[in-house]
């Protein structure tokens, strides 16, 4: 059976806060045969202080005397165009998602009732944040950026703790047991995927390591995925063929534009030929049985060989090693069979290139 891989194209803040650019999005992402379109939901004054610095990629892109709190304000997408988006991408016939980066971002989103959440790497260590998402029942998609193997699990513990219902945590020893609980485990593996990524925008190849998505899906026992931060696709494409379940790309309307993620993005025509390139890449994955394709059996007379006479031969000749041979056309006694025809006789005269 073929997998479908889900294709996410990622907004983000890519709408420079525009709701017309966001619904822009919408649209583009669904042209392109996305799965799902993705947005960020914050509150800038929650999520940055007034002392955080940008980050080194986010100073190249956008005002480099601009702080952070003032570039997050700018592109806050208010709770009211959630509404507006999410019935464009119903409409579109394309989910909607979002990421939260605070508790009133995320008490919003789960109030929407979207079918899943997706928490993003600077969140990994958020322990609150992945606590209250669990708590509400939430399905998760979870990027692993800048984490260890070790800071993963710690992740994975919290929520699990959180799937199982428990009472509030004592601390790192609740999550630690909720982590050894197998049943707590099994409520894991019902609710959340593990998305590889390298939180560097755009990202370097030599810093891809996509093997990483293998040890994930080893340790934990979960659906891993990638999320894209590099320049161009054949990443992504490449992830899908060792078995990501997720694909997640940034996607802009104009690489050119000012903005801290649209020179790490795909333009829309670019992102449609990933999405082309993930579907073929499934079909060409097939079912893993080895076994000649309709396509190819009409081919095996014509590529395999049979024996042959390599002379003439009389009726009863006895036959040496060097009076058969094999040749195509395969429609014939098989080349397998040429140690048991040495020392037979000659069923009848034969010609050089008759079958025998």
């Amino acid at each position: 059976m073929m997998t479908h891989t889900l294709i996410i194209a990622e907004a983000g803040v890519n709408h420079d806060g525009s709701l017309d650019k966001a619904l822009a999005l919408v649209d583009a992402a669904a042209d392109a045969g996305a799965d799902i379109v993705k947005f960020q939901t914050f509150n800038a004054k929650a999520l940055a202080g007034g002392a955080a610095k940008k980050a080194d990629y986010q100073q190249r892109t956008t005002d480099a005397a601009e702080s952070q709190l003032a570039m997050l304000e700018r592109l806050e997408l208010p709770q009211a165009a959630h509404h507006t988006l999410i019935a464009r991408a119903a409409e579109r016939g394309i989910e909607f998602l979002s990421t939260p980066f605070d508790d009133a971002s995320l008490g919003f989103l789960l109030s929407l009732k979207l079918p899943r959440i997706k928490i993003g790497s600077g969140d990994l260590t958020n322990a609150p944040l992945l606590h209250a998402a669990a708590r509400a029942g939430a399905t998760l998609i979870l990027s692993t950026g800048m984490a260890t193997l070790s800071e993963v699990e710690e992740a994975l513990g919290v929520l699990a703790h959180g799937y199982a219902q428990r009472n509030d945590p004592a601390g790192i020893a609740s999550f630690r047991a909720a982590w050894r609980d197998p049943a707590a485990r099994a409520a894991l593996a019902r609710h959340v995927s593990l998305l590889h990524c390298t939180t560097e925008y755009p990202c370097p190849i030599t810093d891809v390591n996509l093997a990483a998505m293998a040890t994930m899906r080893s340790a934990f026992q979960l659906p891993v995925g990638y999320s894209d931060h590099t320049d161009g696709f054949e990443v992504s494409v490449a992830s899908v063929a060792l078995g990501a379940t997720i694909v997640e790309k940034h996607l802009t309307l104009d690489r050119k534009a000012t903005g801290p993620d649209h020179a790490a993005s795909l333009e829309p025509d670019d992102f449609k030929r990933m999405v082309r390139a993930i579907r073929n890449v499934e079909a060409a994955l097939g079912d893993g049985v080895k076994a000649p394709k309709d396509s190819e059996v009409r081919n095996v007379p014509v590529a395999r060989k049979s024996i042959v006479a390599a002379r003439a031969l009389k009726a009863g000749e006895i036959i040496g090693p060097a009076d058969i041979t094999a040749k195509r056309p395969g429609a014939g006694r098989p080349p397998i069979d040429y140690w048991s025809l040495i020392g037979t006789a000659a069923p009848r005269a034969l010609e050089p290139d008759d079958p025998v």
